[in-house]
């Protein structure tokens, strides 16, 4: 029996022997597939992965930023054209301070004081102030010494930033020598004041130059600065509604407004790289073949803008403005032939090398081209030419003005502008109707053609749509009440002397471009070459299309000599040339209704009526002085259109 039960346990060992060498032969087996699994991760499908962390470990990388690309004006002498930089790239002192070392911070605070915001404070009093000398309030003053104190009175803190605290190199010179030259800031007393010719900055600080030449690296406790490229626009307000600026809050600088931020891909370029070995403890170790990708440096653009007419224009457009207590103007001046913008300016300004500066964002916004005002009575033009073209009215068509109508769907009459002191005109033809600015000639006008048609030309005029000028943020204006399947009578009515519509200062002087240009629309443009490296690519003028017959254009342009010659553009005249040109006073509606005290002055020119050298559009936002266009925007636009005359030499054919 114990051999029976001998016999039969061997079977049951050797089943347990063979069971767990299964399982370990199973786990060496599963071991070795998950062993091949994780090299083919490693090798395979995560290689990339794993070669860039032991690139980093083993390799230092750097981002080698490009130089912004420059913005030109030109300017034409003797036919030989000049760029003038108005945007480019200039090394900056950015400022920062030191809390833990600074010696006595309100003494520090104060110092900023007097030398950033005192001289800014006491500038804006003057505009302001009459006889008596500019007084800048205590408290004012101890609000700003308070800000800078949160910085400066920090004990122990390392770094502290001083936002909006940029200098050139001059400014930093002088600077440190008003702060070097005070006991307070210096923690003992200098022998003789520091003055900024005694300074130089080498090698990133600022070195003092004793009388016996000795070179000493003066140091002001508590501040310092890092030497950074940033951007710089030399003309400071000039043409700053067309460039925009440069914000370095993302760190790498990018263009706000106008055309840095339109053109921002262009003018920013690329960045390149710079890749080198890296040894154990981490020093560089440069071998030669080291992975280097050249920076692509931003593209240049070259303005149609002349340097001397922009100029010329602004500053006569913030003089007429502060003549006249407006809130505000434009200027547009623009070849006909081509569409190119040879000056454009709008007041409020701004300075684009501070723009930190300005409280009212809404100032950073071009009015030349987002600001939708209805126009007025230069709208007349527009629709004089409409009739004229469809052959529907000459020159000499009469009609009877009995000063005021009555349009179908309105409950009071629609009346001229000079109803109350002259009363009706009686039988006058076209021609009158310009010089005179006859609202009730304007709807005869627009009624001979109908509404369709009418509205199908301020299309083709280009109302109603952007332009499509290189400047980002444009307005369409807003001709919806001419839009509909079937127009009211009183909206097309309104719409025939520049009421119940919107269009920009830009969509208005197009017109008057066309009709200039032979009744051919060209798109307006600003940038004439876009320079990448040695390359120069050309922006060759585009045509729109042609709105109104060449007879028409001339038709129209004479009836503006007359508006010139024996209407309300008087003012217009110069002497040597024929002008054309049509005012408008246009009433600014507020809360749903027409102010009774509130007007917006446009005129726009043709110079010379023969050959047009250019037209140009001048606008007055609500002068306090006068009610009228020819009493503002009209001498304005001739103080410019006389300065372009002669500087671009054109000959005089009236004698």
């Amino acid at each position: 029996m114990w051999r029976n039960l001998r016999n039969n346990s061997r079977p049951e060992k050797t089943r347990v022997s063979l069971s767990r060498w299964r399982l370990v032969v199973a786990i060496i087996f599963l071991f070795a597939i998950a062993l091949i699994y994780k090299l083919f991760s490693l090798q395979i499908k995560e290689c990339d992965l794993y070669t860039a962390m032991a690139a980093g470990q083993q390799q230092v990388s750097s981002q080698l930023k490009p130089a912004r690309g420059k913005i030109y004006f030109t300017e034409d002498i003797n036919n030989q054209e000049k760029l003038y930089p108005v945007a480019t790239n200039k090394d900056f002192a950015v400022l920062y301070a030191i809390p833990k070392e600074v010696l006595d911070p309100r003494a520090l605070a104060e110092k900023f004081y007097e030398f950033f915001d005192q001289p800014r404070l006491e500038e804006e009093l003057k505009k302001t102030a009459t006889s008596t000398p500019p007084i800048i309030a205590t408290s004012t003053k101890e609000a700003i010494i308070g800000d800078y104190l949160k910085r400066f009175d920090r004990p122990g803190d390392p770094y502290e930033p001083l936002e909006n605290k940029k200098l050139d190199t001059e400014g930093l010179l002088r600077l440190y020598a008003f702060l070097g030259s005070a006991t307070s800031t210096m923690g003992r007393a200098t022998a003789t004041p520091i003055v900024a010719d005694d300074l130089a900055l080498r090698n990133y600080q600022v070195v003092y130059k004793d009388a016996t030449g000795t070179a000493t690296i003066l140091k002001i406790p508590g501040l310092d600065f890092n030497l950074e490229k940033l951007r710089y626009y030399p003309e400071d307000e000039i043409g700053a509604h067309l460039l925009g600026f440069v914000s370095y809050a993302d760190g790498e600088g990018r263009g706000k407004y106008g055309l840095e931020e339109f053109f921002n891909d262009e003018l920013f370029g690329q960045y390149g790289s710079l890749k080198s070995e890296k040894g154990a403890q981490a020093d560089v170790i440069i071998v030669n073949d080291r992975e280097y990708v050249k920076p692509v440096n931003g593209a240049d653009l070259v303005l149609t803008i002349d340097r001397n007419v922009e100029f010329t224009a602004c500053e006569k457009l913030k003089e007429a403005v502060k003549k006249h207590g407006a809130t505000g103007g434009s200027v547009i001046a623009m070849n006909p032939k081509t569409g190119a913008i040879i000056a454009m300016c709008s007041v409020p300004e701004f300075n684009p090398n501070d723009y930190q500066a300005v409280k009212d964002f809404s100032v950073f916004k071009n009015p030349a081209v987002l600001d939708q005002y209805e126009p007025g009575s230069v709208f007349k033009t527009v629709t004089m030419s409409i009739a004229l073209d469809q052959g529907k009215v000459t020159p000499s068509t009469t009609y009877t003005d009995p000063g005021e109508v009555m349009i179908k769907g309105w409950s009071k009459p629609i009346r001229n502008s000079d109803f109350s002191t002259h009363g009706p005109h009686g039988v006058v033809d076209m021609n009158t109707v310009l010089e005179y600015s006859l609202n009730t000639g304007a709807i005869f006008a627009m009624h001979q053609v109908g509404p369709k048609i009418f509205t199908d030309y301020v299309k083709n005029y280009g109302f109603g749509e952007k332009t499509g000028i290189e400047l980002g943020a444009e307005a369409s204006g807003n001709i919806d009440n001419l839009l509909g399947d079937k127009v009211k009578e009183i909206d097309a009515a309104t719409a025939s002397f520049g009421q119940g519509i919107s269009a920009t200062p830009l969509q208005m002087l197009s017109p008057y471009q066309a009709i200039a240009n032979h009744g051919i629309l060209m798109k307006p443009y600003i940038v004439k070459a876009i320079i990448r490296g040695d390359k120069t690519e050309d922006i060759l003028p585009k045509q729109v299309g042609r709105v109104i017959s060449d007879k028409t254009a001339a038709t129209i342009s004479a009836m503006l000599v007359n508006v010139v010659e024996l209407g309300h553009a008087k003012r217009a005249y110069i002497n040597g040339y024929y002008i054309g040109g049509k005012t408008g006073t246009a009433q600014v509606a507020v809360n749903g209704a027409y102010s009774k005290d509130k007007y917006i002055h446009t005129f726009v020119g043709i110079a010379p009526i023969d050959n047009p050298a250019f037209v140009m559009l001048t606008k007055i936002d609500d002068p306090k002085d006068v009610q009228y266009a020819e009493g503002s925007a009209l001498p304005l636009w001739t103080e410019i259109a006389d300065f372009m005359l002669k500087y671009y030499q054109v000959p005089k054919t009236r004698k």
